[in-house]
């Protein structure tokens, strides 16, 4: 089966023209203030409306309520809810419930983590019901888009779908899949030209990568 990609932080309509001849199979939208890649309800409302059907679109919040999202969601058509906070398993699917939506949680892989230690942390989130899981490189302020990558040969083996992020561009997306046979794979700043500017080369070398890295 070849490995899913998300290109994630859009925020202009030639960015998702250029995901969607690429390939791609999920299209994420940040709703986290702080972030380069933040868009506003109404930016993300007319950028839903050039993603024809089949492509997955994904929200991703950080620490927001359930009447946040649900705010998003009366006018952003979302399949999706990433968690890439502090959520607990539990606020996660309290959140989840109450928008009717599927969803799964973003963890930080720190440097010294082991296998087991990944493993013990995404227990929780899968008994809850998440959907799946991705794994984020570690970094002490940021929540994603750090451009840095963990140990993948850490890249657990488990019974839920497993996306994995941080780091990833063009150059070693094939090497990424062929290591930890990940699920997906999430790309944000290693397709970019700027923050939030999507590169459309960049986004279709990305895409060959995924494409030579599942068929092996």
């Amino acid at each position: 089966m070849r490995t899913r990609a998300k290109i994630c932080g859009i925020t202009r309509p030639q960015d998702i023209h250029a995901a969607v001849n690429a390939g791609v199979d999920a299209i994420g939208f940040v709703f986290y203030e702080p972030s380069p890649r933040y868009v506003t309800i109404e930016q993300a409302q007319q950028l839903a409306q050039l993603i024809p059907p089949y492509i997955s679109i994904v929200g991703l919040f950080v620490n927001a309520s359930a009447e946040d999202i649900a705010l998003v969601l009366a006018s952003v058509p979302l399949d999706i809810i990433q968690f890439h906070g502090d959520e607990t398993a539990q606020q996660c699917q309290q959140i989840a419930q109450y928008n009717k939506r599927r969803w799964y949680k973003a963890i930080q892989i720190k440097p010294d983590a082991d296998n087991s230690a990944i493993i013990t942390t995404i227990r929780p989130y899968q008994q809850a019901g998440a959907s799946a899981m991705l794994l984020d490189a570690w970094h002490p302020e940021l929540k994603g888009g750090t451009g840095h990558s963990f140990d993948w040969s850490q890249f657990p083996k488990l019974d839920i779908p497993l996306i994995l992020a941080g780091g990833l561009k063009p150059e070693n997306v094939e090497n990424a899949i062929q290591t930890t046979q990940a699920y997906a794979v999430d790309v944000s700043g290693g397709v970019e030209s700027a923050k939030g500017i999507k590169d459309q080369q960049l986004v279709e070398r990305f895409m060959q990568g995924v494409q030579r890295g599942s068929a092996k």
